[in-house]
């Protein structure tokens, strides 16, 4: 009994995702039975066994499930940090991380085949293998771009390299491999900061071609980079052969296709890893069987939206999104970011737009879980709250729209070139245009939770955890709107972030929010109860587990920070000037 409870313990946090959803009337023991397959393993006790409550061989199933949370939780997020940072230890940690992936099929594998199926047909196994390729072609990818950039050296970025000149490079390296060089030559001259396929340095060869070495122009403080920039790679077949083969493959749209899948990649694989680590605790707890996969997916689902929004709002505190405007900051035109980041709209239009876009599908999925049947009071509800998304996501891109903003000016700036002061100061726009005051997304979000925190359940603790989520997205729009009054009062003038402090408390309230949304799910409640847990459980759990998800956000992130200037330190002085801020 001890070792289930802590078991429970440990996959509750985990148990995240859901926005309005299928409602939790009529639930009881009963309906519990409906939820077996007809394959399923049954217990002593009549209900479908899950490896939650299969006894043998739980010291593997431990270690299965703490190697998952490693990778996804502790190592995965920092390799996706290096990548985006473009460090040259990516490649090493991206195989670090393979590895433990290939581990971990390892374990499963073994425990599969001590163990009966007791999930037929579930999705987590569905997707852990396809992931795992998905991460090797990230990994190979990323050697292609690292050999690609020794190749296509920085000062040389936006010269197509010439078929000629890549035939002679393959040659050279080739000649390179059976022949002594020269002393000032590396045998390696397409490193990332070289000029050797572009200069006219001589080097050896077997048609005495024009290609030099990177060390005889590069600095000597460059030399002992390029070096290192091979890595553990250094001189083995691995790098003979990417060596050779990718300045055949690195020129025109091939090289652009490879990065557009990198990065695709580097961008979704925490979120497939997120859904994987899901996906594992439906399983492993035997839940979401027959029709209650409808309600465990509106509250994994939605739930999931909260969790990822409270992370994007602590990323637009940390100023992540600074280069869009995002990070309470005044926006940065287009020749400093570039034309596309200078289009990107207001965070508060995107979030309008999301919420417009939920509503208007929505309105047709609220009475999924019972198509075919009556409509209740219930679904009337779901429904209006679908609308309430609608028309608040409307008027929240409405007022964000300059355009509007112009039409509603129409009649006091039709006077002003009438005006013998048309020029004077009390004609330009106000300070708070720099910064997106808009409430509708807040607000409806604050809705939702007065609406589903007062919502009746079938059981008080059902009741009590909609209740925690609901005050949750409550404080969350309250500490939104101070954002809004601070920035009302002091309008950012840099483009720096300004780090509103009440954001922190939004993203806290959103984050616990969105984990205790997926928590508060039908069978989730009723194994809660069984165990004879109260809400208070999942409340401080719920807080713990958020606590610890923003610091390690905030540590990864530095992380990036930290590569990015290690790549580029002659960008950074090593010591601040006088006067100079902390960004």
């Amino acid at each position: 009994m001890q070792t289930r409870v802590l078991l429970l313990t440990a996959l509750l946090p985990a148990l995240p995702l859901a926005l309005a959803h299928g409602d939790d009337h009529g639930m009881d023991m009963g309906d519990m039975a409906g939820h077996g397959a007809k394959g399923d393993v049954v217990g002593d006790d009549g209900w479908p066994m899950s490896y939650f409550s299969y006894s043998e061989h739980v010291g593997l199933l431990w270690t299965y499930v703490a190697l998952t949370v490693l990778t996804w939780v502790l190592v995965a997020p920092p390799v996706v940090m290096l990548s985006a940072a473009r460090s040259r230890l990516t490649v090493p940690a991206q195989l670090f991380f393979l590895a433990l992936q290939a581990l971990i099929l390892f374990v499963g594998v073994a425990y599969d085949a001590k163990t009966p199926d007791l999930y037929e047909h579930n999705a987590y196994n569905k997707l852990k293998w396809p992931l795992f390729f998905i991460t090797g072609a990230w990994t190979f990818l990323g050697l292609i771009n690292l050999y690609a950039d020794r190749a296509n050296g920085p000062a040389e970025a936006g010269q197509p390299l010439s078929a000629a000149v890549m035939a002679r490079y393959s040659r050279l390296q080739q000649t390179s491999s059976e022949h002594p060089r020269f002393s000032h030559d590396s045998g390696q001259g397409t490193e990332r900061n070289s000029a050797s396929l572009y200069s006219h340095s001589r080097s050896p060869s077997a048609e005495s071609d024009h290609l030099p070495s990177p060390y005889h122009d590069a600095p000597l403080e460059d030399v002992d980079d390029l070096e290192e920039k091979r890595g553990f790679l250094q001189n083995s077949r691995v790098d003979h052969w990417m060596s050779r083969f990718v300045p055949r493959v690195s020129a025109g749209r091939s090289l652009k296709l490879v990065r557009f899948f990198y990065v695709l990649i580097e961008r979704t694989i925490l979120l497939l890893g997120f859904v994987l680590l899901m996906m594992g605790t439906i399983t492993i707890g035997g839940i979401a069987r027959g029709d209650a996969v409808f309600n465990i997916l509106a509250h994994y689902v939605k739930g999931a939206i909260f969790f990822w929004y409270g992370l994007l709002t602590l990323g637009r505190w940390m100023g992540c999104f600074a280069d869009f405007g995002w990070a309470w900051n005044v926006k940065p035109d287009e020749g400093l970011v570039g034309r596309w980041k200078a289009r990107v709209p207001t965070a508060e239009f995107t979030e309008s737009f999301v919420i417009f876009l939920y509503g208007s599908s929505n309105v047709f999925m609220e009475h999924l879980a019972a198509w075919g049947g009556a409509w209740t009071a219930q679904d009337l509800e779901h429904v209006s709250i679908s609308v309430m998304f609608f028309g608040g996501g409307a008027l929240g891109m409405l007022i964000e729209s300059k355009r509007v903003r112009e039409l509603l000016n129409s009649a006091m700036l039709s006077s002003r070139d009438a005006m013998p002061y048309s020029a004077d100061e009390k004609w330009e726009q106000p300070k708070t245009y720099r910064v997106s005051l808009n409430p509708m997304p807040a607000m409806v979000i604050m809705l939702l939770g007065m609406m589903m925190g007062s919502h009746h359940q079938a059981s008080m603790l059902s009741s009590m955890v909609h209740k925690q989520w609901g005050n949750m997205f409550v404080c969350f729009a309250v500490a939104r709107a101070a954002t809004y009054l601070l920035l009302y009062l002091s309008p950012p003038t840099s483009f720096l972030p300004a780090r509103p402090p009440t954001e922190i408390v939004s993203s806290f309230c959103l984050v616990a929010g969105g984990i205790t949304f997926m928590i508060s799910n039908k069978d989730t409640v009723w194994a809660l109860e069984s165990f004879d847990l109260d809400a208070m459980f999942t409340f401080v759990l719920t807080v713990g587990l958020t606590a610890l998800i923003l610091a390690w956000t905030v540590i990864n992130i530095a992380l990036k920070g930290w590569a990015f200037r290690r790549e580029h330190a002659s960008s950074f002085p090593t010591k601040p000037s006088a006067g100079a801020s902390l960004a």
